[in-house]
C-alpha cells in the first residue's frame, strides 16, 4: 500500500474519533434524573351520605386537677332519600370530634315517611326544654326552618315543609326535637291498618 493512501485511512480515523468525540461533548450524560412513572388515578366511589356540622363548641370539665378542655361537636348525617341521624361527640381535638359524631349519628339513623315532597300531617316534636312544631307545605314552598331544624329535614329529603322553633335555641335540642316529630310520623298505610279500614275510606 502506497503512503498517500496509508495517510488518507489515518486522516479519516481521527475524522471520526473527532465526530464521536465533539458528539459526547455535545451531549452531556444526564445523571440522577428520576423518570416519570405515569399513574392511573382512581376515582374513589362517591358516598351517598352527606354531612352538616351544625355546631362545634369547647367545653371545660372540672377535674381534680383543675379543668379539662375538650371540644363538642353535633353533625347532621343523611343521604336525602328518607334517612337522618343526629351525632354529638367530645374530644381533645375538632377533627377527632367531629370524626366522632359522623359515627355516632350513623349509628342513630330513623327512616322519615315523606308523602310526595313533604311529611304526611302536622306534628309537634319536643326534647329537654325546645320544642319543634312542622306543618306539610305545598309544592313550591321550600323548606322554611332555620339552623339545626333545617340541616334535619334537608337531609332527610324534605322539600316542602313549614317549621317553627319554640322554647329553648340549643342547636342540639332543636335537632333532637326536630328527630323526635320526624320519628312519630306515620303514614296513610299505617294509620288504616291500625284502623281496620282501607285506606280509600279512611282518605273519604
Amino acid at each position: 500500500m502506497s503512503e498517500e493512501k496509508l495517510n488518507e485511512v489515518v486522516v479519516e480515523e481521527t475524522v471520526e474519533v473527532v465526530d464521536a468525540a465533539t458528539e459526547q461533548t455535545e451531549k452531556p450524560q444526564r445523571r440522577g434524573k428520576k423518570r416519570r412513572i405515569e399513574t392511573t388515578e382512581v376515582e374513589k366511589p362517591v358516598s351517598e351520605w352527606e354531612e352538616r356540622v351544625v355546631q362545634i363548641s369547647r367545653v371545660t370539665k372540672v377535674v381534680k386537677g383543675g379543668k379539662k378542655l375538650s371540644f363538642r361537636a353535633i353533625v347532621i348525617v343523611g343521604n336525602k332519600k328518607g334517612q337522618v341521624g343526629v351525632g354529638c361527640a367530645k374530644a381533645a381535638e375538632v377533627i377527632v370530634a367531629i370524626q366522632k359524631a359522623i359515627a355516632d349519628g350513623r349509628k342513630n339513623l330513623i327512616t322519615v315517611p315523606i308523602f310526595k315532597t313533604t311529611i304526611p300531617h302536622p306534628i309537634t316534636g319536643r326534647s329537654g326544654a325546645g320544642s319543634v312544631m312542622l306543618r306539610p307545605a305545598s309544592e313550591g314552598t321550600g323548606v322554611i326552618a332555620g339552623g339545626a331544624v333545617r340541616s334535619v329535614l334537608e337531609l332527610a329529603g324534605i322539600e316542602n315543609i313549614l317549621s317553627k322553633s319554640l322554647g329553648s335555641k340549643s342547636p342540639l335540642n332543636a335537632a333532637n326535637a326536630t328527630m323526635e316529630a320526624l320519628k312519630s310520623l306515620r303514614t296513610f298505610n299505617d294509620v288504616a291498618r291500625r284502623r281496620g279500614i282501607a285506606l280509600k275510606d279512611m282518605l273519604n
